[in-house]
């Protein structure tokens, strides 16, 4: 078995949708990133890569590229499944924590868990996605953006 952490965060883009799991956010402001910057999924990729000593999301999708621009982030999730695949493994289960004051989550989470779950090659019961807030403490408390904490296991 092998277990990774992803962790990303973005500040709030009124300008720009809100992707999260792959889900659009209606009514939601989106977030600032090289691609769609769908934190969640970026945290989820780490965590893959971490978990299969493959890197980070940064070396095999860098903001310096622009290919890359304004990327769907679900994207980079289906080649770092592959490339953990390809590795000798498969998926066991993902758990992350979205952590943000607004939008409220908990009306998307079903759809984002089966989202991911499918491009992650697992039942939707071993997908957890759990909304969070910060309590008012810090840039994400003070509801300038969303941070997000993911671990995942891999299993040979």
């Amino acid at each position: 078995m092998r277990v990774g952490f992803g962790y990303d965060s973005h500040v709030f883009d009124e300008g720009r949708p809100l992707h999260l799991g792959g889900v659009l956010i209606p009514g939601a402001p989106g977030l600032r990133g090289h691609s769609d910057a769908d934190v969640l999924i970026h945290a989820i990729v780490d965590a893959l890569y971490g978990a299969a000593a493959l890197g980070d999301i940064g070396s095999h999708f860098p903001d310096t590229d622009p290919r890359w621009a304004n990327a769907d982030s679900m994207q980079f999730l289906r080649a770092a499944v592959a490339e953990v695949r390809a590795a000798g493994y498969s998926v066991g289960n993902m758990d992350a924590t979205v952590i943000c004051e607004r939008p409220k989550l908990r009306p998307h989470v079903d759809a984002i868990r089966a989202r991911l779950a499918e491009v992650l090659g697992v039942d939707v019961s071993a997908v957890s996605v759990k909304a969070k807030t910060n309590e008012g403490m810090d840039a994400v408390g003070e509801g300038k953006g969303i941070a997000v904490h993911c671990v995942v296991l891999l299993l040979p």
